[in-house]
């Protein structure tokens, strides 16, 4: 056999081996160096979306729910920490006057054991738990918080005909448009820095003061608490009521932090306090 078959049956060399390493491992440096950057920025941006879309999703379902709520009957405490609203689940208008038709059924603001009256439209749909309100004005003597009952009313029966509960003394304003709103029982949202958690709170009585604290709420019977947003480092909502309490405005910041990286939202929502 030649020499040269013989050193081919050889193969590499340690030192060879060693060099063929040393070289790859530069390579392989050079090459982490330069997508390094192009990795950690594709990671930072999933992060930062993420981030918005918990932050987004969670003041869209608040904007939902105050777009659909009482007129005045948004309330702000615990530091901007609490918003508590009362949803509408229907309204229409109610017969103010007695008409032609025999059987006229108007309601009476002047009779307290007045508990029934047609509905000028559409039929209306009452569930258990439903409350009637007529003009709500979000003052002490017409609002739907108060206790004793003032503007509000158990709601009985809905379709072409409301019936609801008559309490001492019949409800205290008409509303000038006749108007009248179905609605369900309060919703609060609650921000709980120590957990890091937006709550949403349902399902619980009317209060005539505003629970404005985790423990308030979490003991009301029959309550029902959902997480809307986790991560949350900072949270403050606030309102202002607008001229002549016709217009309003929901203003909600949330800041959501991962990783050392936060994420701030601030989000409007206009209401429309006609009642």
């Amino acid at each position: 056999m030649s020499r040269w078959l013989q050193r081919r049956e050889q193969g590499f060399t340690l030192i060879e081996m060693i060099m063929v390493i040393a070289i790859t491992g530069i390579i392989a440096g050079m090459v982490a160096v330069f997508i390094r950057q192009p990795i950690e920025a594709y990671v930072d941006s999933v992060r930062r979306a993420a981030l918005a879309d918990i932050a987004d999703t969670a003041v869209r379902r608040m904007g939902r729910d105050l777009q659909g709520a009482l007129a005045n009957s948004v309330r702000i405490g615990g530091g901007g920490q609490f918003l508590e609203l009362i949803p509408i689940r229907d309204a229409g208008r109610y017969r103010a006057e007695v008409g032609t038709a025999p059987g006229d059924d108007p309601l009476d603001f002047t009779s307290a054991a007045d508990n029934r009256f047609d509905v000028l439209g559409p039929p209306v749909s009452v569930v258990a738990g439903d409350s009637l309100v007529v003009y709500n004005l979000g003052i002490p003597g017409a609002s739907a918080y108060d206790n004793p009952l003032t503007n509000r009313r158990v709601a009985v029966s809905g379709g072409a005909k409301v019936t609801f509960t008559a309490t001492a003394n019949p409800l205290p304003f008409a509303s000038p448009g006749s108007r009248f709103q179905i609605t369900g029982t309060p919703v609060s949202y609650a921000c709980d820095l120590g957990t890091g958690t937006l709550w949403r709170y349902s399902g619980y009585a009317f209060q005539a003061a505003q629970p404005a604290a985790l423990a308030t709420l979490d003991g009301f019977a029959g309550v029902t608490k959902a997480a809307l947003a986790t991560s949350v480092s900072a949270c403050n909502f606030s309102y202002s009521p607008g001229v002549l309490q016709h217009s309003g405005l929901v203003s909600i910041a949330l800041s959501i932090t991962q990783s050392g990286e936060s994420v701030v939202l601030q989000y409007q929502v206009n209401m429309d306090n006609v009642p």
